[in-house]
């Protein structure tokens, strides 16, 4: 089948393409890019006054599948994914049973097969059941289609586990992904560590508690030369951390989630048990720490940490709430306002941020444009208004900080190997 994407602009990072140009899909790959495409039989798309991009990949999601489908599945995450414009995710290994094994990854792999609109990578855990005291069957779940290994939610605490994992992954190319957190820092901590904390007679987690553990990553990271990925970074002196890193010619790289760069431990005033995630909403100044490292590169990729729970699990004190918020059908809207409409970075930088940069990281196919990669793409309406409603999400769970927020842009079409799995309603 060929499908023929027309007058759209189209930004292509790894290729340098920045131009009004056509787009030409046949049999699941880009077959050409170029100006005024003539040809016959093919479904034509009407891609004028919009963005047209490599599909976009969001390399930090929480599925849930296998151990609690009544939070998120493989299918329900894939649908929410589509809607949000993503035509991939990677997804941790925190189920049950835990990611720590090729029996687990190739369960995903066929759910996924079966059940999900968009292309689904696994991450496979770095320690046995995530208890951080031993490996996990690395080499294994690489074979079987594992992309990363992280014990997302549980920072390694074990240095010399941890500078193991570095030094075996080595062996298969693939990044270590760390959840920074002294866990012996944070405690029983439920938000940032601050004068807003203290205020509400909240437990809090000091940014210590992230920064000690960037700082421990790096150095054995460069001990092992080794790639490591920092995780949904939160602090200013995180960011500094990895800048300097990065300036050592040490293999780092580092995701930022749309709520840290979007709202602070402020908002917290509220109670409202949506606004409690892990690393916690941090400050002001931490935010525009953020900020600069996303203008200024040392932020590689957005990710959106989708992390669905049931409400019942939020309907109850602060103190007591699960950790996390869903983020698949808000992250791109949310880019779009914040960082491009606000002038920090324009499309080019975000693009890469969402399709380039993942792609490269995880060394996945795709996050380009070139004659013969994946027909993934992801149109993208700069101007699209947008009003959040959790209760019109696809993903099970509606634990959003942002319902009723108005935003400016959005993925209006997602395309997954040549055939289109979303488009919004005109």
């Amino acid at each position: 089948m060929k499908t023929l994407i027309k007058n759209g602009r189209v930004i292509d990072p790894a290729n340098g393409i920045d131009d009004a140009l056509d787009v030409l899909l046949e049999n699941g790959i880009v077959a050409k890019v170029a100006k005024d495409i003539k040809e016959t039989g093919a479904k034509t798309i009407s891609a004028a006054g919009k963005v047209v991009a490599p599909g976009f990949i969001d390399m930090h999601v929480h599925l849930r599948e296998p151990g609690h489908e009544e939070e998120e599945t493989i299918q329900s995450g894939g649908e929410a994914a589509a809607a949000g414009g993503f035509t991939a995710v990677a997804c941790m290994p925190n189920t049950d049973p835990v990611n720590d094994n090729s029996s687990v990854t190739k369960f995903i792999l066929k759910m996924a097969a079966v059940g999900s609109p968009v292309k689904v990578y696994p991450i496979g855990a770095i320690s046995h059941r995530m208890e951080g005291e031993l490996l996990a069957e690395i080499g294994d779940m690489y074979k079987n289609g594992c992309v990363a290994v992280s014990d997302d939610g549980k920072c390694i605490m074990d240095n010399l586990l941890m500078r193991k994992a570095l030094e075996y992954s080595t062996m298969f190319d693939i990044p270590v992904i760390d959840h920074p957190e002294a866990h012996d820092l944070t405690g029983d901590g439920v938000m940032n560590e601050s004068v807003v904390s203290t205020s509400l007679g909240l437990r809090g987690i000091p940014a210590s508690a992230e920064e000690i553990m960037v700082q421990r990553d790096i150095i054995l990271a460069a001990d092992a030369n080794a790639h490591i990925h920092i995780a949904h970074v939160s602090t200013e002196g995180s960011v500094d951390l990895i800048r300097r890193a990065k300036k050592k010619g040490i293999k780092i790289t580092a995701e930022v989630t749309p709520h840290h760069f979007t709202l602070t431990d402020n908002e917290c005033v509220s109670f409202d048990t949506n606004l409690k995630m892990k690393p916690p909403l941090r400050t002001e100044n931490d935010l525009k720490a953020i900020l600069k490292g996303i203008k200024d590169g040392t932020i590689d990729a957005i990710a959106s940490d989708h992390a669905p729970h049931h409400e019942d699990t939020k309907l109850v004190e602060f103190d007591y709430a699960s950790f996390g918020i869903v983020g698949l059908e808000t992250s791109i809207s949310l880019a779009l306002d914040k960082l491009m409409h606000s002038g920090l970075i324009d499309i080019n930088r975000l693009v890469e941020m969402y399709s380039t940069n993942p792609a490269k990281i995880l060394r996945l196919p795709g996050g380009n444009l070139s004659e013969g990669s994946p027909a993934d793409i992801t149109i993208i309406d700069f101007n699209r208004s947008v009003a959040v409603d959790k209760n019109k999400f696809r993903s099970k769970s509606k634990n959003t900080p942002f319902h009723g927020m108005n935003l400016k842009g959005a993925a209006v079409m997602t395309i997954v190997d040549g055939e289109v799995v979303f488009q919004v309603e005109e």
